[in-house]
């Protein structure tokens, strides 16, 4: 049986979550600021600490230090907290992600030895670096529990099934798509893994967390590293009213200098893995597409439509959506180099195309 802990929480005090936190020290810092956290709040830290970005060694001592000494800390496994295993095991997958993932706990722990792996490594040799200079903290990152069960929810990395709680620890660590699985448990079930972006397909595109409660799902994971336009969310629950902000590394905003009323109001994006489409109309800056898998219809940018051997595809995730702006608004520009638009996130999160001349 997996390692789920109960926990009885003193209701006047606040609860913080945060997932997906992907090796971002500086921005976790940051969050934590923004949310004015203190020790008298309970924060739970719901898995992949590693991975992805550049601190993962960093960013787990300093979450380990906070297991230690702070009372009211309490962190899941996630999936990413965990591929070491896939080397200790010798096997292929563990070749590839050490070939394919140059952002890695394991290759910062390689290079501290003043090494670096290739594939003249032999698995069994990092295998020894791991096993002969970081066992405390791979030790630390297995005795991680799955999950924490409160009286008034659930945190777990991925998902829950319908064998809760005798259920296996992949299915709590790799669902994919959990909000759109659901469940059928009698309280919230908080879980980050799968980018909430996803979701939004027939959506305003946006990272900000979902809270459902006619599902009973709350998912937080805000694409940290994953995308230039993700970020760190924090869900703030605090006398059973819940909410979230976060943070990104988006730097230096823009200043609209013309109001911009939206007439088009184009929502959605193209996400992972719904890529393959089927122009159906082309305009002078966005072609309406059949979105194959999601089946539906979509204005996308016309740069961002390639042509394959097996028919047409949106070359990576991005939004469909369009927004307002007002002048004297700041915002961050993610994409500039194309015809007629640029693509903005605003300071609520939503992610649009607006007119150049609204900025230029």
């Amino acid at each position: 049986m997996i390692d789920i802990r109960k926990l009885s929480l003193e209701p006047l005090r606040r609860v913080i979550v945060i997932s997906d936190i992907h090796a971002s020290l500086a921005l976790f810092k940051k969050l934590l600021k923004k949310v004015n956290y203190t020790e008298e709040d309970y924060l739970f830290v719901n898995g992949d600490l590693c991975e992805k970005g550049l601190n993962s060694h960093e960013l787990v001592h300093y979450v380990q230090w906070m297991d230690k000494n702070l009372k009211r800390v309490f962190i899941t496994k996630g999936n990413c907290d965990v591929v070491f295993r896939h080397v200790f095991r010798g096997n292929d997958i563990g070749r590839e992600y050490l070939n394919t993932r140059p952002k890695s706990m394991m290759h910062e722990m390689i290079a501290s030895t003043g090494q670096s792996f290739s594939d003249e490594m032999p698995l069994t040799k990092a295998s020894s670096i791991f096993e002969d200079n970081f066992e405390q903290e791979i030790e630390w990152l297995e005795s991680l529990p799955i999950a924490y069960e409160t009286d008034d929810f659930i945190i777990v990395h991925a998902a829950v099934d319908e064998q809760w709680p005798n259920t296996e620890e992949a299915a709590a660590l790799y669902t994919p798509a959990f909000y759109e699985k659901g469940h059928s448990l009698d309280k919230p079930v908080i879980v980050g893994h799968w980018p909430v972006i996803n979701y939004r397909t027939k959506q305003v595109s946006t990272h900000n967390p979902i809270i459902d409660f006619d599902n009973n799902i709350i998912a937080i994971d805000g694409g940290n590293q994953i995308k230039i336009s993700g970020q760190l969310n924090a869900l703030i629950i605090n006398q059973g009213e819940y909410s979230f902000t976060y943070v990104d590394e988006l730097k230096d905003p823009v200043i609209v200098k013309q109001t911009h009323n939206d007439s088009l109001r184009w929502i959605g994006s193209v996400n992972y893995p719904y890529y393959q489409i089927e122009p159906i109309e082309k305009a002078r800056y966005f072609t309406r597409c059949k979105n194959i898998n999601a089946n539906i219809e979509q204005w996308v940018k016309n740069e961002y439509i390639i042509e394959k051997d097996d028919g047409y595809y949106c070359k990576e995730g991005v939004s469909t959506t369009t927004v307002s702006v007002n002048k004297g608004e700041k915002v961050y520009i993610l994409d500039d180099i194309y015809d007629g638009y640029v693509l903005i996130k605003k300071h609520n999160g939503i992610i649009g195309w607006i007119p150049k001349f609204c900025v230029w």
